[in-house]
């Protein structure tokens, strides 16, 4: 039996709901270079590929918070 795996193609609004953001700064981030570049899938048709956007997090900088307390003085 062969296993299901998770479509590889996100579309725009799968893309946004990954990133918690609108469909609209989606585009803009394509547009600014800030995504990886969709794949066209046909005339009206634009998708990204999973691998794409995980490679593109994995060299993203990243800021951690060890601590919250400053939160907590204010």
């Amino acid at each position: 039996m062969q296993n299901a795996t998770p479509n590889p193609y996100l579309t725009v609004g799968q893309v946004a709901a990954r990133y918690n953001v609108s469909t609209d700064s989606v585009w803009r981030w394509k547009r600014n270079g800030d995504l990886p570049a969709p794949v066209r899938i046909g005339t009206n048709c634009t998708r990204w590929r999973l691998t794409d956007l995980v490679e593109h997090e994995s060299q993203l900088k990243t800021c951690f918070a060890v601590s919250a307390d400053w939160l907590l003085a204010a």
